[in-house]
């Protein structure tokens, strides 16, 4: 049966990978990478760089998701990328596909996974997972994202505020993820449903990079240029 493995590289650091991951990585004949628009580096591919095998030199083949919420040019996306995934495993290659984080968290594969499922169910699929930011990300600044009996809520964007603010007003921990763009709407936000002044805030991007960025105060220090705008960022606020 043909195969195919995706891969979850995790947030950045390529010591964050499985050995399972590692080992499918360096076996691999060929390694699909998503990128955003034609001639950006892949930063799935970036991640795990150091660790191909440079003597199998296997074949690299970036896949463009634009950055768009048009449905139809999405749809298309996904069909036309899945395909290609598709060629590659049918002809008899080991064939890797790379995504950030974890592949079932906010993730490009998801949408692959369902149209290979559909149009290719032949294809014997292996995920391996990866750790996704907001973990390692308490790690480096060293605070439980949800202990006992908190709630946790994980915010992908901050498109519609009124949303957010019900879903903090019953939450002990907030954690928002990739859209650094909307993080400044959201702190008068967070006061007003409750978290007050001596809350923990904390402020991330890049993480795993040498461009990382760390910041942790409460929320009664935050101020304009604590706020990043970056769209790889990550904030996480809780209650005290």
């Amino acid at each position: 049966m043909p195969e195919l493995t995706c891969v979850g590289c995790g947030p950045g650091d390529p010591e964050l990978l499985t050995v399972k991951a590692v080992n499918a990585i360096k076996n691999a004949d060929v390694i699909m990478c998503p990128t955003s628009k034609e001639g950006k580096p892949s930063i799935a591919l970036s991640v795990v760089s150091s660790l191909i095998d440079k003597d199998k030199n296997p074949e690299i083949v970036n896949l463009v998701f634009p950055m768009t919420k048009d449905k139809d040019i999405l749809e298309n996306t996904w069909q036309k990328n899945s395909q290609i995934i598709a060629e590659n495993v049918f002809s008899g290659k080991k064939v890797v596909y790379l995504t950030v984080g974890d592949p079932y968290l906010y993730s490009t594969w998801i949408y692959l996974h369902r149209e290979l499922l559909v149009k290719h169910p032949d294809i014997n699929i292996t995920v391996i997972p990866g750790i996704v930011s907001m973990f390692t990300f308490a790690s480096k600044i060293g605070i439980s994202l949800a202990e006992g009996a908190e709630k946790m809520a994980v915010i992908p964007s901050c498109y519609d505020l009124s949303k957010v603010k019900e879903i903090a007003k019953n939450c002990d921990t907030m954690v928002f993820l990739k859209d650094g763009r909307y993080f400044d709407q959201v702190i008068n936000l967070l006061r007003e449903a409750g978290f007050s002044k001596d809350s923990i805030f904390a402020i991330g991007q890049d993480l795993d990079t040498d461009k990382e960025i760390v910041k942790k105060l409460t929320l009664g220090q935050v101020t304009e240029d604590t706020i990043t705008s970056k769209y790889f960022s990550i904030m996480v606020v809780k209650r005290v």
